[in-house]
């Protein structure tokens, strides 16, 4: 769901699935359906050429001193699908080794190409807040603070964010999902009832940019991008 007070009243839904994998235990597909789901490094943080948890703990070491010696991670992410992937937002949940949950980090990616990780500490019930910093919508200026929370993945998962900009609430979005076992069965399921899906985001992200602008909306620069160091 994403919705926004101006238009007054704008507001749409679509429904999506999502990938839920431990990062040392990734899925291994039989080949005839490696091409409907596949999680690459270079489609995440960091050195394209090392895995995602090599790049993610050199991300957490250099940026917030955070060493989780082996714990687990919890990646929520769109995989690539028959060649094509767009991840709006990736959340990887990062434990301890005695399992309690250290931080979580929000890899955002813009229509540009262009990445940005939010490393963020959820205190009670999985709010946590930080600056935005990063260019997303061509709608929306770099300023102003996120305010998110992230619920543990269980059967059911839950993910609120807005952003809010001197002192008003100028976006939001969530995501609410039901959790199923990966089999090659479930994902042809899938696949059938959500027939390209990534591609399908991204058209939807730039029909919904569209609405907008022929609502009258105002865009806003997009500034040079500074990439983060381990980021990429």
């Amino acid at each position: 769901m994403h919705t926004r007070p101006r238009p007054a009243g704008y507001l749409f839904r679509h429904r999506v699935y999502m990938w839920l994998v431990d990062l040392d235990r990734p899925p291994r597909l039989p080949r005839l359906f490696a091409p409907l789901g596949r999680i690459r490094s270079r489609d995440h943080l960091g050195d394209p050429r090392r895995s995602i948890r090599a790049n993610l703990d050199d991300f957490l070491r250099h940026n917030g001193g955070v060493e989780l010696n082996g714990g687990r991670v919890l990646l929520l992410t769109n995989a690539r699908t028959l060649g094509h992937v767009f991840n709006p937002l990736s959340v990887f949940w990062c434990h301890d080794a005695d399992g309690t949950l250290r931080c979580v980090v929000a890899e955002v990616h813009n229509t540009h190409g262009e990445r940005h990780c939010y490393l963020l500490e959820p205190g009670e019930r999985g709010h946590a807040e930080t600056d935005k910093a990063f260019y997303v919508s061509p709608f929306l200026t770099v300023d102003g603070r996120y305010r998110m929370s992230f619920s543990t993945p269980g059967e059911r998962l839950s993910i609120q964010m807005e952003l809010v900009q001197n002192g008003r609430r100028v976006f939001q979005a969530s995501l609410t999902a039901r959790r199923r076992p990966m089999t090659a069965a479930s994902l042809a399921a899938m696949a059938v009832r959500h027939p390209l899906m990534t591609a399908r985001v991204s058209a939807l992200i730039r029909y919904q940019g569209v609405k907008l602008w022929l609502r009258g909306m105002p865009r806003v620069p997009r500034p040079r991008h500074s990439p983060q160091e381990w980021v990429g």
